[in-house]
């Protein structure tokens, strides 16, 4: 976050909008499985304001297009515009493939207009951040997301946009997306402590994209000596058989549990890179790890060729009976030796 020298100071009130666009609803309800703290109470105590939100608010019909319609003329405030969902541009860049309920205007208009009244706007989500699941395959509805399509810049309002507040799109990509990456978020812009040095190259919050998925997988033992699963239930990493882009995805999954106590890995599903752009079209099956002359193609971050060739050979020479055998059962079936002579 900003360094800052005074500090922070409660906001009066930090107005929040939230839209859903074309996605599956899943970063809302992610946000509504928050762990043990109710997540509209953690954004009222730091002044946060929900103007209006698609499934929690009780406006609907002609009373919510109202609302829009005061915030697009700046007769209320917004600070916070979140997105949720791809925005479909089509046929023909109309935006006819959606269009908000109520109003029958293409939802990409109001999010453009919108967009330029509000403080800040945030992508809430890897289909808001870079088109997404919406934007597979033939991408028939040209969808994009608000900023990117895939790893290009562009998306909806342009490579170049920044909002009222300086910064561009804010993406807190995932499918769905952790919600505390949302309500940490949100906390740190309502407290005036977050600012650009606080962005990726993607523009994603550097406080969950400068870790990898890799970091705190309980399953490291067996990568270490790579001791591989052959099946979903087996104890062995995920990486060599069966599609783990853990040691690339950028995000702190397995430090910042989901619910207090899971993740992908840990629930015995590889990580399939959710939070990167371009993740729904891998180029192969979600639950197999391409592999080149026997080499998974995709290599851990920051990691040349060479060196994991020579250190899975020596790993694989080194593997203890222990972590070989356990690696492919689906529980402990032998356990660490005991030594006689102390820990030293």
């Amino acid at each position: 976050m900003n360094e800052r020298t005074e500090p922070f100071s409660m906001p009066a009130s930090f107005n929040l909008l939230w839209l859903q666009s074309a996605g599956c609803g899943g970063c809302t309800m992610s946000l509504l499985c928050s762990g043990a703290r109710e997540p509209t109470a953690a954004l009222e105590a730091v002044g946060v304001r929900i103007l209006w939100h698609p499934s929690l608010s009780e406006e609907s019909g002609e009373e919510a297009t109202r609302i829009l319609e005061r915030c697009a003329a700046g007769e209320l405030a917004v600070d916070a515009l979140c997105v949720e969902g791809a925005l479909l541009r089509g046929p023909r860049g109309s935006g006819g493939f959606h269009r908000h309920a109520g109003s029958g205007r293409p939802m990409m208009d109001w999010v453009k207009e919108i967009a330029q009244a509000a403080r800040y706007t945030l992508a809430v989500g890897s289909c808001a951040a870079w088109g997404g699941v919406a934007a597979a395959g033939e991408n028939v509805t040209d969808a994009c997301g608000l900023q990117y399509e895939g790893d290009q810049p562009g998306g909806l309002l342009g490579a170049n946009w920044k909002s009222r507040g300086g910064l561009p799109v804010i993406n807190i990509a995932g499918c769905p997306c952790h919600p505390d990456w949302v309500t940490e978020t949100l906390t740190a812009l309502a407290l005036g402590a977050f600012g650009g040095k606080d962005l990726d190259s993607f523009n994603r919050p550097r406080f969950f994209a400068d870790h990898l998925v890799h970091h705190g997988c309980t399953r490291n033992e067996y990568y270490e000596f790579k001791a591989s699963a052959h099946k979903p239930s087996d104890l062995g990493c995920l990486m060599e058989n069966l599609g783990c882009k853990g040691t690339q995805a950028h995000a702190d999954c397995n430090i910042r549990l989901w619910n207090g106590n899971g993740s992908c890995a840990r629930g015995g599903a590889p990580c399939i890179s959710c939070t990167e752009p371009g993740f729904e079209e891998p180029g192969h099956p979600f639950h197999e790890t391409p592999k080149l002359a026997g080499i998974p193609i995709g290599l851990p971050t920051d990691m040349p060729k060479a060196w994991f060739v020579a250190l899975a050979a020596l790993s694989k020479s080194a593997t203890p009976k222990r972590v070989r055998d356990n690696a492919v059962a689906d529980h402990q079936v032998v356990v660490p030796a005991v030594k006689k002579t102390g820990l030293k």
